[in-house]
């Protein structure tokens, strides 16, 4: 069970019912405040100002969700992280129903991780606490966060929007009718930004198609069409079937993709959101990958299973499983080997330790997820064709979604391989992984 999984009915719907026992507890003249009350403020020194936790209050029982609003009441006043931070972090979660038990644990694994990091002014550490507060109270989706993610999302496609703007405006302005040169040229603009040759001819009959079906002839409304099925194209993530945990996903990419990386940022998140992680280092054939993985571990508060260099990667990914199993934990995430993906044998390992997971735990793995980079254009298609023929994707993550990124290729993804994109990385701290969001994309390409 993760974090504070009473809070987000306070703006999922039950808003009303949330204000209409504030309403209620004001005119019994108590000192509830109408959202749950929080332990005695003497219990935790300092004493909190009357007024500050007024306004807290009635923010957080205002019809959505506002992050930023929140963190600078929190942070009003303060240089540091000392004793008044703790108080108020404790008195908002108290406020929003949080067990007490899961609010202490966020409160401690936060001042580990000051210490750790070497942190104490709220400068260095705002943002941090941000992403924290953001995953503890699920609140990626809501309108402030999607929007600040939407604002990366565009600067990491900046690129490939520089290629397809200028050629799109043109024929977008045309008077002229969908006739065989407008097409013509939109197929070298698509091929221009890396969608590859096959996923372009397939959506070009996708978008004759749906031009027929919305009654557009001409080239001034055809972005209206494009628009539209970029949004529809990308398929939402299945949720694993897990009968029982560790929930155990296999990891898969070539070497360079960032897959080191991404394992740390999967497992950090999964940590903020109260889940017990093990990583388990199954790329034994690269000297340094070890070594990587047992680093991110202690960074983000993971466990970690690790065997000697050389050792036979199914056997690691067995090991780890049975360990997990023994140990309590929610979810696995197996690094695997990633050398060159022309080479057969290594379809073959991981054909091999697929076959060994679920003779130990039913079912495992429950997904394999494919990192790609989003910076390498064509050979992420190649990459995507080979793993998932060989031991078959479930999930794609794409890395290095920055300003020289070739984002064509997500488009290739979802067309050629019908494949979901479940995370985008959108820069190199652990909180710039986020969820990808089809709609946001198509918006972000087009410039919308």
């Amino acid at each position: 069970m993760g974090f504070f999984t009473k809070i987000k009915k306070l703006w999922g719907g039950e808003t009303d019912e949330v204000q209409a026992s504030a309403r209620a507890a004001t005119a019994q003249d108590t000192p509830q405040t109408g959202l749950e009350q929080p332990p005695d403020a003497a219990t935790h020194a300092p004493q909190l100002d009357p007024l500050w936790k007024a306004g807290l209050e009635s923010s957080l029982r205002g019809s959505r969700a506002r992050i930023s609003e929140w963190l600078g009441q929190l942070l009003s006043g303060l240089e540091a992280a000392d004793e008044a931070l703790w108080a108020r972090l404790r008195f908002l979660f108290a406020t929003l129903g949080a067990p007490e038990a899961e609010a202490e644990t966020f409160v401690s694994e936060f001042k580990a991780w000051l210490a750790a990091m070497g942190m104490t002014k709220v400068e260095d550490f705002r943002s941090e606490l941000r992403y924290r507060l953001i995953l503890a109270l699920d609140l990626e989706q809501e309108e402030e966060e999607r929007g600040n993610v939407f604002q990366k999302l565009t600067r990491g496609l900046a690129k490939t929007r520089e290629r397809l703007s200028a050629g799109l405006g043109a024929l977008f302005g045309r008077t002229g009718e969908l006739d065989a040169a407008f097409w013509d040229e939109l197929e070298e603009l698509f091929i221009m930004a890396d969608v590859g040759a096959e996923a372009t001819r397939k959506l070009l009959d996708n978008l004759r198609s749906r031009a027929r079906s919305m009654g557009v002839t001409e080239a001034a409304r055809f972005r209206e069409v494009l628009s539209a099925e970029l949004e529809e194209l990308f398929p939402l993530p299945k949720k694993p079937k897990v009968t029982a945990p560790p929930e155990v996903v296999m990891m898969i990419g070539v070497n360079g993709v960032g897959k080191t990386t991404t394992i740390a940022k999967l497992a950090y998140r999964a940590r903020l959101q109260g889940r017990k992680v093990l990583i388990a280092a199954g790329d034994t054939f690269r000297a340094a990958a070890i070594d990587q993985l047992k680093i991110w571990a202690g960074r983000v508060g993971a466990g970690i299973f690790a065997k000697a260099e050389g050792a036979d990667p199914a056997a690691v990914a067995f090991e780890a499983v049975d360990h997990a199993l023994k140990e309590g934990y929610d979810l696995v995430l197996l690094d695997t080997a990633g050398r060159l993906h022309t080479k057969v044998n290594l379809m073959e390992e991981l054909r091999k330790i697929k076959r060994v997971l679920d003779k130990k735990h039913s079912g495992a793995p429950h997904k394999s997820v494919l990192v790609i980079d989003a910076t390498t254009g064509q050979n992420a298609l190649s990459q995507t064709k080979l793993f998932n023929e060989a031991v078959g994707v479930d999930e794609i993550v794409l890395t290095k979604l920055d300003g020289t990124a070739k984002g064509g290729v997500m488009v290739g993804v979802a067309i050629s391989h019908k494949l979901p994109i479940s995370f985008v990385g959108l820069g190199e701290k652990m909180e710039d992984l986020r969820p990808f969001v089809g709609e946001d994309f198509a918006k972000a390409l087009l410039g919308q």
